[in-house]
């Protein structure tokens, strides 16, 4: 009886499924570099708006703790020096040294360069505490002033018959404080953030976002609470009399979203409020 010899021929894989197999495997790897790739590009953009988020929301906080100091100490503190104690709230442009102060207008209106709604002088002792310089510290002037789509910040000891827009304009007092503000973007700008789906109304009407805006005492005829700053050539319409600054800033992300290409704001709002009396 012969012996049976198994079938040694095995069949392989052909070259259609061998192609057919790195086809599919091309396909799944693909498709998990792209979801990969569109996660990481979400993440970053993410990222971005969360620490413009956090950037706003500093800046935010240290611009409310200055507004709230403004006009401390008063100038019925017995100080005969005129650097420890504050002339008024804000400093203003033109006509500081001068008896009658600038104008506050609405939009750009009015006769001031400083304060306005991108721009703005804060008049305090910001280290009523600091033992080194007791009996009291000198007054310092602290400004805010948007350049482009940059909000700086500077500061500079107060001098007695010095205009502080002069001072705070000297080189190397301002530094930059908070990127991307786009407040006074260019109309094109604004229109492209507009037709955006996720932030239609954050430009009303096409116009830009003032930073600062003013509500004022009315010694002449008192309100409670204050109103917005009285119209022109009201005797109430100075920046002595400011007393609520309201705050909003508009911040970009440095990049568009990765998904839509569109950009990514963040919008915030505060309220500083002196607690000073009236100069």
């Amino acid at each position: 009886m012969k012996p049976q010899h198994g079938d040694k021929h095995q069949r392989g894989f052909t070259l259609i499924e061998m192609l057919a197999a790195l086809g599919i495997f091309l396909l799944v790897t693909g498709a998990a570099f792209t979801l990969l790739t569109s996660s990481q590009q979400r993440y970053q953009t993410e990222s971005q708006v969360l620490n413009s988020f956090q950037e706003a929301r500093l800046a935010l906080d240290q611009m409310v703790r200055d507004i709230n100091d403004a006009g401390f100490p008063p100038p019925s503190f017995a100080n005969l020096d005129p650097t420890k104690v504050t002339s008024a709230p804000f400093g203003w442009s033109p006509g500081y040294t001068v008896p009658t102060p600038c104008q506050i207008g609405t939009a750009g209106g009015g006769t001031c360069f400083t304060p306005d709604d991108f721009d703005i002088i804060i008049e305090t002792e910001p280290n009523p505490q600091d033992p080194s310089c007791a009996p009291g510290c000198q007054v310092q002037w602290i400004r805010y002033q948007l350049q482009g789509t940059t909000l700086m910040r500077g500061m500079v000891t107060k001098q007695s018959l010095h205009d502080p827009a002069m001072d705070t304009s000297a080189a190397g007092v301002l530094a930059p404080f908070v990127l991307n503000v786009v407040n006074n973007s260019p109309n094109l700008q604004i229109g492209q953030f507009q037709l955006s789906t996720a932030y239609p109304a954050v430009f009303p009407g096409g116009a830009t976002v003032p930073i600062f805006q003013y509500t004022c005492d009315t010694p002449s005829t008192p309100q409670n609470p204050p109103q917005p700053c009285p119209p022109l050539l009201s005797p109430d319409n100075s920046p002595a009399n400011i007393r609520d600054v309201a705050i909003t800033l508009i911040v970009a992300a440095p990049m568009p979203d990765a998904t839509t290409g569109s950009p990514r704001l963040v919008q915030l709002a505060g309220r500083g409020r002196r607690i000073n009396p009236n100069q």
